[in-house]
This record gives C-alpha cells, sequence and structure tokens, in this order.
C-alpha cells in the first residue's frame, strides 16, 4: 500500500472536519453507504478511488461524474 500526502491550509482542513461531522450526522441509525462512517483521511481516500475509475471504469458513475468535476476545474479527462 503506498502512502500519500498532501498539504492543506488550517481552513480547508477544518471545513473537512466540519464536513464529515456533517455526513456522519445526517446518515441515520442504519446508513447504506460504500465507506462506513468518515474520517478525513477515509474521504480523501473514497475521493481518490472515484479519481482512478476515469480511467479504470470511464463509464462507472464514479468515473464519469469525477471526470465532470475534473472538466470544470479546466482539465480534459
Amino acid at each position: 500500500m503506498k502512502r500519500i500526502q498532501v498539504e492543506i491550509d488550517d481552513q480547508t482542513a477544518a471545513a473537512l472536519v466540519d464536513l464529515v461531522k456533517q455526513i456522519n450526522a445526517g446518515a441515520g441509525p442504519d446508513p447504506f453507504n460504500s465507506h462506513g462512517p468518515l474520517t478525513v483521511r477515509k474521504l480523501a481516500a473514497m475521493l481518490l478511488e472515484d479519481a482512478v475509475m476515469v480511467v479504470s471504469r470511464p463509464g462507472s458513475w464514479e468515473g464519469s461524474n469525477m471526470a465532470d468535476v475534473l472538466r470544470c476545474h479546466g482539465y480534459k479527462a
């Protein structure tokens, strides 16, 4: 397994912690989701897995939507 480290500013880090709290609070008592309760690390890993699907499974929901996100940022995917 590879380890990737990313540096983000304090405001972004705090916003990610808040986002994860909101997501987990809205999950309900018996949620159906793909990765269980999220942490910032699990959220980042999940999004990177979806980014890989742009290449490995381009027609999938995850791959095609992530390609749209990349295109919205100005990247050809």
